[in-house]
């Protein structure tokens, strides 16, 4: 996963200077970053507070999980229904029965108990 120079609080105090009338490539030159990341922060943190962030950042965190639960879940469904769509045949009927059958039981392997 991509890692950011920048933690939520400082970006938003980048944004909150960016308000106070500081010129946008003066800010760039100083934090050492380019205008298009400024222009990205400023769309997805325009006018939050650093809890809003965090509160996001933790939501973004959530979402990720649920995600890959679902996926999972989808990827054992999508295995189960193409098992059970194969038609099950039992072993062949030259196999040998199971010493544990018992006269008048069915065996493991389909064939009468022996």
């Amino acid at each position: 996963m991509k890692r950011t120079r920048y933690s939520e609080e400082q970006i938003i105090g980048i944004l909150v200077e960016h308000e106070a009338g500081a010129k946008c490539a003066d800010l760039c030159r100083r934090h050492g970053m380019s205008e298009g990341a400024f222009h990205n922060w400023k769309a997805k943190y325009g006018g939050m507070t650093v809890s809003d962030a965090k509160r996001l950042k933790a939501l973004e965190d959530e979402n990720a999980r649920l995600k890959k639960l679902l996926a999972e879940q989808m990827l054992d469904a999508a295995a189960m229904k193409e098992l059970l769509s194969k038609k099950w045949q039992g072993p062949p009927s030259s196999a040998k029965p199971s010493r544990i059958c018992r006269p008048g039981w069915a065996c493991r392997n389909g064939g009468p108990a022996g």
